[in-house]
């Protein structure tokens, strides 16, 4: 709390500098065994490497410290102001540092130089002649870019700009800062109109170890995607009771440039939708609104396809990314456990696919009834949103006249990011940050989403080395294992008395 004279106390001193102390120790561990476009030298590779001890060591202790820091205050911070000079001083050391935790930012830098250089960037970047196809993750080098039309235009102005490989990479750094410059500008608007205090939700997101480590000194193009999103939603709501119409289809072309930077944005267009509506909540209106912000998406992903000159090619490098097998992932878990359960009894099967497909069609299914459940007015979604959280007063609760409340709608949004991400069929930790600033903005409680972020934010070391990889079989079960927690607390939960 603030002291008498109005200024932080102790106590949100050492929040913000143990967490700088955090910063710096990452910003070590980068220089020692960050994803460094060429390895260490062969006799140091035990210390410096990815893996090597006193890199690890840093990345554990500034992980540890950042992490404490945020959870520190995630039921409030002093002030906005408070909250952004606190990250600023946290975003320094991570700026000036090689990449930490993926080597997806040379991925993005070859994307781009490709392009500059008047090749195809979704044919994968290997024979393109690109002189840093050596940085990228084997994996990636044959795989199409997954990315939309807008983030690979950026990757190659970055390219332009950079006049080499130092210099793309900080560009591709200054374009994820931007993405959380459009969350701080539209975050604390959007979660005034959601009845949550500006600090709170601001804090949660942009002072986020995971997002700090993974989208700003991992160069993730999440960030501009996350930035457009909430950017898109805040429009809408602030817009909707003074000039629907024009709130509607600027949402909608933010919206869309969220998806030319990333598909996964689409998720949210229903509920940008319904945010849209002014007035009682009547089909008709929800037409008309709808229609407003999906012209909007349509025009955005239109107007930067053509003008970029990329073709859909991103579409198709969408069904390469589960190429990877992790047990991070819930359905993969799932696949991998049948798969061991299978060669115990000396049958070898392959359930990855078909416990993936389940899973989607499961996505699929629960973002229909949550679209239900936000049209309906919110049920259980109240619940789910926190204690403090309440309908808008109306005459009648079940039919459609009733208005809806913003919160609500902002929180089911945030809920279909979240669904997402365990549905995919690959999870990085910094997928975590999709849902993580619409709900920071929109739930009363926070415990159940914040947990797992700052457990991702241990799961991959320096390098990019995923502790999922490591930990295969022990991770696939413990993952098995709190899935049969929830579905159990998720069905008790369903058959008490009034739960609807």
């Amino acid at each position: 709390m603030p002291d008498r004279c109005g200024e932080p106390g102790t106590r949100y001193h050492l929040i913000r500098y143990v967490g700088l102390a955090g910063a710096v120790a990452l910003a070590v561990a980068a220089g020692l065994g960050g994803a460094l476009p060429e390895p260490p030298a062969a006799g140091w590779a035990v210390f410096t490497s990815g893996t090597g001890v006193l890199s690890v060591l840093a990345w554990a202790a500034g992980t540890g410290a950042m992490t404490w820091a945020w959870w520190s205050a995630q039921h409030g911070v002093p002030s906005v102001q408070w909250a952004l000079t606190t990250v600023g001083l946290w975003v320094v050391p991570l700026l000036v540092a090689p990449p930490l935790g993926s080597r997806d930012a040379y991925s993005y830098a070859c994307q781009g130089w490709i392009l500059r250089d008047g090749g195809d960037p979704y044919a994968g970047v290997t024979g393109q002649g690109c002189p840093w196809v050596d940085a990228v993750a084997p994996l990636w080098r044959d795989t199409p870019a997954p990315y939309g039309p807008l983030f690979v235009w950026l990757a190659g102005l970055a390219v332009a700009v950079g006049a080499g490989l130092t210099g793309a990479l900080l560009a591709l750094r200054l374009t994820a800062v931007a993405g959380l410059v459009l969350v701080a500008v539209a975050l604390p608007g959007l979660a005034a109109r959601c009845g949550l205090p500006a600090g709170r939700a601001l804090w949660l997101t942009v002072g986020c170890p995971v997002v700090l480590i993974h989208l700003v000194s991992g160069a993730h193009n999440d960030a501009l995607m996350v930035g457009l999103l909430v950017a898109a939603l805040w429009v809408i709501a602030a817009g909707s009771a003074r000039r629907p119409a024009m709130a509607a289809v600027a949402g909608g072309l933010l919206l869309g440039l969220a998806v030319a930077v990333k598909a996964t944005a689409l998720v949210v267009v229903p509920f940008a939708a319904a945010l849209a509506v002014a007035g009682p909540r009547r089909p008709a209106a929800l037409v008309r609104a709808g229609a407003l912000v999906v012209a909007g998406v349509v025009g955005a992903v239109t107007a930067t396809t053509v003008l970029s000159g990329l073709g859909l090619g991103w579409v198709d490098g969408l069904t390469h990314s589960g190429d990877s097998r992790q047990w991070i992932s819930p359905p993969t878990a799932v696949g991998l456990l049948i798969d061991y359960l299978g060669r115990l009894f000396g049958v070898r099967l392959d359930a990855v696919g078909p416990a993936r497909a389940v899973g989607l069609a499961l996505l699929a299914g629960f973002l229909m009834w949550l679209w239900w459940r936000v049209w309906r007015g919110g049920g259980p979604l109240a619940g789910w949103r926190g204690p403090d959280s309440r309908a808008v007063p109306v005459a009648d609760s079940v039919g459609p006249p009733q208005t809806w409340d913003r919160g609500t709608v902002v929180f089911g949004a945030g809920l279909a990011l979240a669904a997402t991400v365990l549905a995919a069929p690959v999870v990085y930790p910094w997928y975590l940050s999709w849902p993580l600033a619409l709900l920071a903005g929109a739930a009363y409680r926070t415990g159940w989403f914040l947990a797992p972020v700052a457990v991702a934010g241990f799961l991959v070391l320096p390098d990019g080395t995923g502790v999922a990889a490591l930990t295969k079989a022990p991770g696939t079960v413990a993952m098995c294992a709190l899935i049969v927690v929830l579905v159990v607390r998720a069905v008790r939960s369903a058959r008490r008395p009034g739960a609807s």
